[in-house]
């Protein structure tokens, strides 16, 4: 199969799709970067927030703290809630996404892991690197090489790092979720082992049949047949899969999954795609409601936010993504990666258009 499916539209729809993945990631990261510390704003502690602020439902960026009570937002919440924001912040879960466009980019879909290690240490500061990508960084400046560069001193490997850096993938292979799971799995095992690269393998194969798939449902039931059966984070997302299908409402399914996940921590992968699958799943293809609950859930909510965002952007198209998200976004994104910050979104996303034509 190649790089987009026949069912794959590859004129102007395709070039909408991946540009609102973008927007989708983007706004999503935005939207959850003033509570991502999940072990302090919980789920409960977020509501009460917005129920302050008089922000329920929740519509749009997050408001401005309503008075002093409850836990201190991350300090860059001053340019990541709503009136504030002029461009995106500079975040991880973009930057991720950007340093993956460069990856393709330079060495094209047959890049090694080793080469994703080379371009770590070319492009991206030491000091924005967290957890299994942190410890995956040190080993590479000490000469280790993958998979050792993954597995050695770092007790992250199954935390959500790859997934936040599979998007690329998927927008670059629309319609052919286990390419996209193959790039994704490359990446991913620098600094992941187990269910740290399934996770990543799911979300870009998730993100690829979101191009062609006819619901939600559709495409994360496919995004499931690219990971084992057997392994927790199949039987997790299997699992929200069942609560939604049982009519449980989204409160009481995110609280039997917490239950069930419960000791694995706040960005350990498997949590953290139960959170996304829910939001996907009760948001029922609405953009806005799909990263509201997805952030409202807790956890890693930047992260999360992003994540969903960008599969609801695909799904949704560029166009469609309300004024509300992506003008405030001003076109233009804050990146750590050298060379590309202040880049246009419109840029990223036509240029990720041309590497997913390449095989079309």
């Amino acid at each position: 199969m190649t790089a987009v499916d026949t069912a794959v539209d590859t004129g102007p729809a395709l070039a909408d799709r991946i540009h609102g993945g973008w927007l989708g990631r983007i706004a999503g990261n935005m939207l959850g970067k003033p509570v991502e510390q999940g072990d302090v704003w919980t789920r409960d502690r977020i509501d009460r927030y917005l129920r302050a602020a008089d922000a329920l439902p929740l519509t749009d960026y997050l408001p401005e703290p309503a008075g002093d009570d409850g836990p201190s937002l991350r300090p860059e919440w001053r340019s990541c809630v709503r009136g504030r924001i002029h461009g995106s912040c500079r975040d991880d879960d973009v930057d991720y996404a950007i340093l993956g466009l460069d990856l393709l980019e330079t060495h094209g879909f047959d890049f090694t892991t080793e080469q994703v290690g080379e371009l770590w240490l070319r492009r991206l500061p030491y000091l924005q690197t967290f957890t299994a990508e942190r410890a995956a960084y040190r080993n590479l400046a000490n000469g280790l090489k993958p998979p050792l560069t993954a597995t050695y001193d770092n007790p992250y490997q199954e935390w959500i790092g790859a997934l936040i850096r599979a998007d690329i993938h998927g927008w670059t292979s629309p319609g052919d979720p286990r390419r996209a799971a193959s790039l994704a799995r490359r990446d991913a095992v620098l600094s992941h082992t187990g269910n740290g690269v399934y996770g990543a393998m799911w979300a870009a194969a998730l993100i690829a049949a979101a191009f062609t798939a006819p619901t939600v449902r559709a495409a994360v039931d496919t995004a499931l047949t690219v990971i084992p059966a057997g392994s927790r984070l199949a039987r997790t997302v299997r699992r929200a899969l069942a609560l939604h299908e049982a009519g449980l409402s989204w409160e009481a399914a995110l609280d039997t999954l917490a239950e069930e996940t419960a000791g694995l921590g706040w960005i350990h992968t498997v949590p953290n795609a139960a959170v996304i699958t829910a939001g996907l799943l009760y948001g029922g293809g609405d953009f806005t409601r799909t990263i509201a609950l997805t952030v409202r859930a807790g956890l890693d909510t930047d992260s999360n936010g992003a994540t969903a965002g960008s599969v609801a952007g695909v799904m949704t198209g560029a166009a469609a993504v309300p004024a509300r998200w992506k003008d405030p976004l001003e076109d233009t994104v804050r990146s750590a990666v050298f060379g590309f910050d202040g880049v246009h979104v419109s840029e990223l996303a036509e240029r990720t258009l041309r590497l997913a034509l390449l095989d079309a």
